[in-house]
């Protein structure tokens, strides 16, 4: 028991807290900080000698923990190539600069000279149209004749000023067309003769190629080419019609002329095959005429299509055809005036019934 009623703190292997080495240090510095501060006089350049002790300070200066990233090599590459092009080819930097700046101008361009060419036609044929009117009218030019030649021009033709824009190269073609027409007739023409030459039992022939040649020229101008250019050039339906039918009928004529019957006067490609076993060089002279027949029903038939997808476009229709047609025939003059000769007479007769 006496060893439990023992005072604890007398013991002599326990010391006093207070004089623990930690608790003693940090009284001794906060002793010394207090008396340094208590010295220290802010209005003076003389520093506190704890400050003053400690030595001075450097700036922090961090060092790299890792180096710099490595460029990888293709980069590395294109700068290289892209400093040797610039040093040694600097113009092919400046061609390609060029050509990229050109590439929307060229189109601009374009456009721009398109509307230049535009508005000098359309000035052009101002110029004519104003001519036109001054002179009191114009003169036709169409076979270009000359002066002195005792028959004149019969039609003036003339697609840039006549035409719209949009269908004078469908008219044009069908006047290239019609030319071609007439070379092959003229064609046809000395291959029948020829073979009239080498063959005098083929006079028929020859006789019905110069009908051929004289009847079919003016008559195709007159009959389906005018039409053409009438109807594109006043928007008539009427005119249309007539084209689509005498057309169907020479695209027919050219289908026969192009197998070339033996006695119809057309050296199409069975009297080619005839002419060749009588002589290899007038053959020869037929069957190119025969492929121009050929040729001829082949564009024919294009362009037949081609004009009437267009007229489908014009808004042209039969029942406009029927009424240009009425008011083209009460406006002309002879049947105006026969029609009131009838008039007169019928009321010549009623006046006389009714006395």
């Amino acid at each position: 028991m006496s060893e439990h009623d023992s005072n604890p703190f007398t013991e002599p292997e326990l010391s006093n807290p207070f004089q623990d080495p930690s608790v003693t240090h940090a009284r001794q510095m906060t002793t010394t900080t207090t008396a340094t501060m208590a010295e220290y006089n802010p209005f003076t350049d003389s520093k506190p000698t704890a400050m003053a002790s400690k030595p001075p300070t450097q700036p922090a200066i961090m060092k790299p923990t890792e180096e710099p990233p490595v460029y990888s090599q293709p980069r590395v590459q294109v700068a290289f190539f892209s400093w040797f092009v610039l040093v040694f080819f600097p113009h092919a930097l400046t061609v390609t600069g060029a050509q990229e700046s050109t590439g929307g101008a060229g189109e601009l361009l374009r456009r721009q000279e398109e509307l230049e060419r535009k508005a000098a036609e359309l000035d052009r044929r101002e110029r004519e149209m104003q001519s036109l009117s001054a002179s009191g009218g114009r003169r036709n030019n169409w076979p270009p004749l000359p002066e002195k030649f005792p028959v004149g021009p019969c039609f003036y033709h003339d697609v840039t000023v006549d035409i719209p824009v949009e269908y004078q190269k469908t008219v044009k073609i069908m006047y290239y067309l019609w030319m071609f027409h007439t070379g092959t007739l003229l064609a046809n023409l000395v291959g029948s003769m020829a073979w009239f030459c080498v063959d005098p039992a083929r006079g028929v022939d020859f006789g019905l190629a110069i009908l051929w040649f004289l009847l079919f020229t003016p008559c195709s101008f007159v009959c389906w080419y005018r039409p053409v250019y009438g109807a594109f050039k006043s928007d008539s339906s009427f005119r249309f019609f007539v084209f689509f039918f005498v057309y169907v009928c020479q695209l027919g004529v050219y289908v026969m002329q192009s197998v070339g019957i033996p006695g119809w006067g057309a050296c199409g490609w069975l009297s080619a095959l005839t002419c060749l076993n009588a002589n290899v060089a007038v053959g020869v002279l037929t069957i190119l005429v025969a492929a121009l027949f050929t040729a001829l029903v082949v564009m024919s038939l294009v362009m037949f299509k081609k004009v009437h997808a267009m007229y489908r476009t014009t808004g042209a229709s039969f029942q406009k055809a029927q009424q240009e047609m009425a008011a083209g025939v009460m406006s002309n003059k002879t049947v105006q005036a026969a029609a009131a000769t009838a008039g007169s007479k019928a009321a010549q007769g009623a006046f006389k019934e009714s006395i």
